[in-house]
């Protein structure tokens, strides 16, 4: 089973001496459970990574000698290692928020005299925003007949997306609405079925079995190493809590 992961990185340029600082945070995992996530957050200086939490082993590691007595700092840092456990939390949150796409195709018009039909296809409570829909005749994209798409936000990091076509059914073909999404393993593919009833044209097609590629997360960490300062000096910032001092 292969493994997935998302990500976020974010550096700091001092302009004043020239020093370079990044961080990385990574969230791997296999099972769209994740039950197997492991969460690593780097701390590198000038391209050379020198300290890790591992959530595997519960604790930073350092990858240079001088900066051993760093990590163990950190790790006796009870707020250090709180803002650990919340940042894996929350990437656990934002993988989640990939991990479900919700599809409904249905019949908007049908126009006896004119022999057109008009369907609609629905993706609702997908993140993040990039989506693509398109729609398929016998298995190949449908190039000539009317599209539209309505693609609005939720307000709460959701998004939807509605796309219309119009074209002329023909005896014996299949119409398929197919929605491709980061949150799916590979492209998922409805089929619309006149023959059903209204309650059957409506259902809803979970595509829960997605497994990420890779994401953005909102949460990181931020450092500062000014030229004469000891790698101690470095403190995370998160987002959304206050500076550890």
């Amino acid at each position: 089973l292969s493994s997935n992961f998302l990500s976020r990185s974010w550096s700091k340029l001092d302009y004043s001496d020239g020093y370079y600082a990044f961080i990385l945070q990574e969230c791997i995992y296999s099972y769209p459970d994740l039950s197997d996530l492991v969460f690593l957050e780097s701390y590198s200086f000038n391209k050379t990574v020198q300290l890790q939490f591992n959530s595997t082993v519960g604790k930073f590691v350092a990858f240079t000698e001088k900066d051993m007595q760093h990590a163990k700092a950190w790790n006796e840092d009870p707020n250090i290692m709180q803002l650990m456990k919340v940042n894996m939390e929350l990437c656990k949150h934002y993988i989640q928020l990939w991990l479900k796409t919700l599809v409904k195709l249905s019949l908007v018009k049908w126009d006896q005299d004119n022999h057109s039909t008009i369907l609609m296809c629905s993706a609702y409570d997908f993140y993040p925003e990039q989506i693509k829909v398109s729609w398929l005749r016998d298995g190949k994209p449908m190039t000539s007949d009317m599209t539209s798409t309505l693609e609005m936000a939720d307000g709460d990091w959701y998004y939807q997306i509605h796309t219309h076509l119009e074209y002329t059914p023909k005896s014996g073909e299949t119409i398929s609405c197919m929605v491709e999404h980061a949150s799916l393993i590979k492209p998922l593919i409805y089929d619309w079925d006149p023959s059903l009833p209204e309650p059957e044209r409506n259902k809803i097609a979970i595509g829960a079995a997605g497994l990420v590629l890779g994401i953005i997360i909102t949460t990181a960490g931020l450092f500062y190493y000014k030229k004469k300062s000891a790698l101690m000096g470095m403190r995370a910032i998160p987002i959304d809590h206050s500076v550890l001092m």
